[in-house]
């Protein structure tokens, strides 16, 4: 079913569209964050042996980069509003939004890893952050981009590429 919008009206309804997303994975992110953000005040902390240390480093910067990707579009709007780059802000705005995924997955990888690696050992830890690695690359990116190449839409029909109801 082909949608009948012009081309800021898709604008709109897309950047909509993108900020709904960000706002799940902003809760997520940003309780993360405030959670890692507390811990190194823990008494068990400084038993951390440097490996566990540099796991701590990437999971906190991971979380940090993923709540500045997911909050980018919201305070972009604001600085453009009314200017006529909803386009602009769109494109962008996805963009950040697939950092911001791939930052959350370092930051959950890595901050599992270490939890892992504390309660259990190196060995269980590696396993472990390798299957949250590959589960979360396959569902938020391999499996949509298996989509997107093989051009199927929902139903499973091909998409003609001059549809207007495609997402770009």
């Amino acid at each position: 079913m082909e949608r009948r919008e012009s081309q800021l009206e898709r604008a709109d309804r897309n950047f909509v569209e993108l900020l709904q997303g960000a706002r799940v994975a902003v809760t997520g992110v940003q309780v993360l964050f405030a959670f890692l953000l507390t811990v190194p005040f823990s008494p068990g902390f400084s038993r951390l042996d440097l490996a566990d240390r540099w796991l701590f480093y990437v999971a906190l910067v991971g979380a940090a980069i993923a709540s500045i990707c997911y909050i980018a579009p919201a305070a972009q709007h604001r600085v453009l509003f009314r200017q006529g780059r909803k386009e602009t802000l769109v494109r962008r705005s996805n963009f950040y939004g697939i950092l911001g995924a791939l930052a959350l997955a370092v930051s959950m990888t890595t901050a599992t890893m270490l939890v892992i690696d504390y309660l259990f050992g190196v060995v269980v830890a590696w396993v472990t952050a390798g299957v949250i690695a590959a589960l979360a690359l396959w569902t938020w990116f391999g499996q949509p981009a298996l989509n997107r190449a093989n051009g199927n839409g929902q139903d499973g029909k091909a998409v003609p590429s001059s549809s207007s109801s495609r997402d770009d």
